[in-house]
């Protein structure tokens, strides 16, 4: 970050030894992470999450403190997310969606999916993101923007698409044309899961679908969503549980059994087989 402002900045390196050298500054408050009573409801966890975002303040500088790869598992997407509860610094959207799932992860009720815009305006196209969220039959969304409509939306939306619709309301009034939306999969909510973030399972490209077919193919992804849920992704297996995998075991007090009359020999070894004697298919076991 110093090195960005030695770049940027008229008097170069002086400016940032000048503030670090200084011991009369006021100490900067930081944010608190959000901590809940039992009986605190969603909607009010999920303002008081979307309260702490924005507290961290939009990064205005020019540089992204945090590095986020869309291909990297969840389980390091949440490490970064950690780091930023600790360093207090700006974010963008992107870094506000990696927050909002690490915030929200604790929040069995709570099913988060990214929701991401693609827009037009003067020529030029601009994307934004935000974490959608659904509990209780109603949508809503996390984030951070420099428009303050165009990151919190409280849990009222009765679909999908109405979330979506007020999205694209919303950039109406600041002259953007909304030209694509792009909506990825539930996110899992353990922490160390290994498995990618689905950041864009459906592209809608909005002005090829009509309002109908719109609405329709923001019903099929729901639908799509909902699914998602009972399959859960495989684990690896833990230490105790490969122990297990394997055949039954054997009973100490049953005599040993072989699966074949003949027996097994070092490779480069000869197997004589008794030509009077056929071998017993009885005793082969099919291993699955």
């Amino acid at each position: 970050m110093w090195r960005h402002v030695a770049r940027i900045h008229p008097d170069g390196e002086a400016i940032g030894t000048r503030i670090r050298g200084a011991s009369d500054l006021p100490k900067i408050p930081t944010p608190s992470v959000p901590t809940y009573q039992p009986t605190t409801s969603i909607p009010q966890r999920l303002e008081a999450i979307q309260k702490y975002i924005r507290d961290l303040q939009y990064n205005h500088t020019g540089t992204q403190f945090f590095e986020i790869k869309k291909s990297r598992p969840l389980t390091a997407l949440m490490d970064i997310a950690k780091e930023m509860t600790r360093e207090s610094l700006p974010i963008k959207c992107l870094e506000a969606v990696i927050l909002g799932i690490y915030l929200t992860n604790s929040m069995s009720g709570v099913e988060r999916f990214p929701l991401s815009f693609k827009t037009q305006f003067s020529g030029n196209h601009f994307c934004h993101i935000v974490l959608g969220v659904h509990s209780g039959g109603r949508f809503g969304a996390l984030g951070i923007s420099r428009r303050m409509d165009l990151m919190f939306k409280p849990l009222e939306f009765r679909t999908l698409a109405d979330l979506v619709q007020e999205f694209e309301g919303a950039y109406m009034g600041y002259w953007h044309t909304l030209r694509k939306v792009k909506i990825g999969q539930y996110v899992s909510h353990d922490p160390h899961s290994v498995e990618q973030i689905d950041w864009k399972h459906s592209i809608l490209d909005v002005d090829k679908l009509t309002k109908e077919e719109m609405r329709r193919e923001l019903e099929r992804h729901t639908r799509d969503m909902r699914m998602k849920i009972g399959k859960a992704a495989p684990t690896s297996p833990t230490k105790d549980r490969k122990c297990n995998m394997g055949s039954p075991h054997r009973n100490p007090g049953s005599p040993m059994r072989r699966n074949s009359r003949i027996e097994r020999r070092p490779s480069g070894e000869k197997k004589v087989l008794d030509p009077k004697s056929p071998p017993d298919m009885n005793g082969y076991q099919i291993r699955v």
